[in-house]
């Protein structure tokens, strides 16, 4: 089997992007405006952020479907389908995110921080007042680049990049999925280790730079991982 080149996945994601453009970008702006959640509960935004960031792979396929296939499905499929299991990643995220911070916590002696992960209004004039964009933008979406580093981490650690979207498309148990998707990445590591290294430093950069591209980053991380994913275990239409 020929090996898979980051460049190749990362060209076919941008084509993705231009050639349905008026959904990749409804997608991106919704996730957008999803993610200022964040600053009222960030257990609420963590888990809205990666539920955003898994549905985009279902989305990723709708629109490959609807401007290559024959057999078009609607948008509502997209949803649909890959909802639920989005649902269920984005719970086990939180899960782990707060017994990390609560322990962190706890060794602080800082107690009464562990009730501000479920609640902890940040949305004041005092916060808003006297800013840039830029750094409003910052401020809002910084704990999504952390996020989104920390869920491809926790993914690639208890399962593997292709896991996801095998349990999707595939109608693969988390372990049956895990073991071909990791037999995937052994073959295509080269590849692999490119598109988590831009990915991360592409998170790095949104989080100093680039805060208004956070929502991008996250629709176009959700198009890789689909992309990815059809190059190597789906035939592809020429």
């Amino acid at each position: 089997m020929k090996k898979a080149k980051f460049s190749g996945w990362l060209k076919q994601s941008l084509l993705f992007a231009c050639r349905g453009a008026w959904i990749w970008a409804g997608y991106t702006l919704f996730t957008g405006m999803i993610l200022v959640l964040g600053k009222v509960s960030l257990a609420l935004g963590i888990f809205l952020s990666v539920t955003c960031l898994f549905t985009g792979v279902g989305v990723a396929k709708y629109i490959d479907l609807k401007y290559s296939s024959d057999n078009p499905v609607g948008f509502y499929w997209a949803i649909n389908k890959s909802l639920p299991l989005a649902v269920l990643a984005a719970i086990s995220i939180v899960a782990f995110w707060f017994v990390f911070m609560a322990v962190a916590n706890i060794f602080s002696g800082e107690l009464y921080k562990i009730g501000w992960f479920f609640f902890h209004w940040e949305l004041t004039p005092e916060n808003l007042n006297h800013r840039t964009l830029r750094e409003i933008a910052n401020w809002i979406y910084g704990y999504a680049n952390v996020t989104l580093m920390f869920a491809l981490l926790m993914l690639t650690t208890f399962a593997s990049w292709f896991s996801y979207p095998l349990m999707l498309f595939k109608n693969q148990r988390w372990s049956e999925a895990m073991a071909q998707g990791n037999q995937a990445v052994s073959r295509h590591q080269g590849a692999m280790y490119k598109m988590l290294g831009f990915i991360f430093a592409e998170a790095i950069l949104c989080s100093t730079l680039t805060p208004l591209l956070t929502p991008v980053l996250y629709m176009l991380t959700s198009t890789m991982m689909y992309v990815s994913y059809k190059s190597i275990f789906e035939a592809v239409k020429q």
